[in-house]
């Protein structure tokens, strides 16, 4: 008897024993444990999908090994549903193991009873149910992986809008959330490779419940909240024991209740750029209050630099004496004295630059003594420190 007369007999006993196989095959995949109690959509499903991964079993039997049957879409629909409904992927591919491993008891059982196969044809017709079920698991892996990650995104857009639309202002249920805005909030904002894990494991460290808003491009939006706000020392002690370096990482200032905690993000967002630089492992934004601020008035950056910077570039050497001198002098709480002996000039050398600023910016030093310090620190923070004229802010 020819080999292909073999299969079709073996498909037909075996679709004989249909009712009896999808029984039997419902009660093995019903045996896997679900911990997602999906609803009757999901388990009316799983009848649909058995019968049609039972019939795509038998059809493989009466193919070649190059002809394998078309995938059966109510697999796929299967798949997408599982994803929907929390059904981890493990759990949907044991229980197609286990349906796989039933047919073939029964196909081994059939081929028996109607004639043994010889050993060469029976493995060959194993190998091509194990590469049938190769091929389905990839495929439903596939579709439960795209459905799943369109979930996600979808679910990442609606938790960052509704976010949004709290930090302006607007009244919101807040109960889906799963988060207490009336604690005492502490706003971060990180961007960088693996920062909303980062920020994952700091929660926990900090013992404090955690809001993540995924924002895109690696930069993560986060509130840890507690019924007291956190010690700053145990804070920092945390962070620089094992805060990934790649991340960059601005924090607010603890904030109660809604208010603080639009404000304290507000904070974070403010010492981000800051924080991009790199300089240090972490900003909280108290630190760095003044030039966060600064950086977001682009006016009043821009207006700096040209009324007391640009002037001093025109000296023939750019003007880097005239700041280096006002920054030692500022260092040293514009004492002339000590900034002569940090730069290891004398004193009349630094009075005499002093008096040059004053000319070439046209206001006594004493009167503008702040803003220059404060122009220096955008300019040292800024493009290039040798032409002031064109610094720019970051974007």
């Amino acid at each position: 008897m020819r080999i292909e007369e073999i299969r079709s007999g073996l498909a037909n006993r075996l679709r004989a024993r249909r009712a009896e196989i999808e029984a039997a095959t419902l009660t093995r995949v019903n045996s896997v444990p679900d911990p997602a109690n999906p609803d009757l959509e999901y388990t009316e499903g799983v009848r649909t999908a058995v019968s049609a991964a039972l019939e795509y079993g038998i059809e493989a039997i009466e193919r070649s090994e190059d002809r394998p049957p078309p995938m059966p879409t109510e697999l796929l629909s299967q798949a997408r549903l599982a994803a929907r409904h929390g059904v981890k992927l493990e759990t949907v591919l044991r229980r197609y193991l286990a349906g796989y491993t039933l047919l073939g008891d029964f196909l081994i059982e059939e081929s028996e009873r109607g004639g043994p196969l010889q050993g060469a044809s029976l493995k060959r017709l194993l190998r091509v149910q194990a590469a049938l079920l190769d091929r389905l698991i990839a495929a439903v892996s596939e579709e439960y992986e795209r459905e799943a990650k369109t979930r996600l995104g979808s679910a990442e857009q609606r938790l960052a809008q509704r976010v949004e639309r709290l930090l302006e202002g607007e009244r919101l249920d807040t109960s889906e959330l799963a988060y207490d805005f009336e604690a005492v909030h502490l706003g971060a904002v990180a961007q960088g490779p693996g920062a909303a894990g980062a920020l994952r494991e700091l929660a926990t460290a900090l013992d404090r419940r955690l809001l993540l808003v995924p924002r895109g491009e690696g930069s993560v939006w986060a509130w840890f909240g507690g019924r007291h706000a956190l010690d700053p020392e145990e804070l920092e002690r945390i962070l620089a024991a094992g805060f990934p370096a790649k991340v960059a990482l601005a924090l607010g200032e603890p904030g109660e209740g809604l208010g603080g905690w639009c404000l304290t993000h507000r904070q974070a967002k403010a010492a981000l750029p800051i924080s991009l630089r790199g300089e240090e492992p972490f900003v909280r934004y108290a630190e760095v209050a003044l030039l966060a601020s600064m950086l977001q008035d682009e006016l009043l950056a821009t207006s700096l630099q040209r009324l007391y910077l640009a002037p001093l570039a025109r000296e023939r050497d750019g003007g880097q004496v005239l700041r280096q001198t006002l920054r030692a002098y500022f260092a040293c709480e514009r004492n002339s004295a000590s900034t002569a002996a940090t730069l290891g000039v004398t004193r009349q050398t630094v009075n005499n630059r002093l008096r040059a600023i004053e000319e070439r910016t046209g206001r006594p030093l004493n009167a503008c003594a702040s803003e220059l310090e404060a122009a220096l620190y955008l300019n040292e923070w800024g493009n290039d420190s040798t032409t002031p004229d064109t610094f720019s802010l970051p974007s």
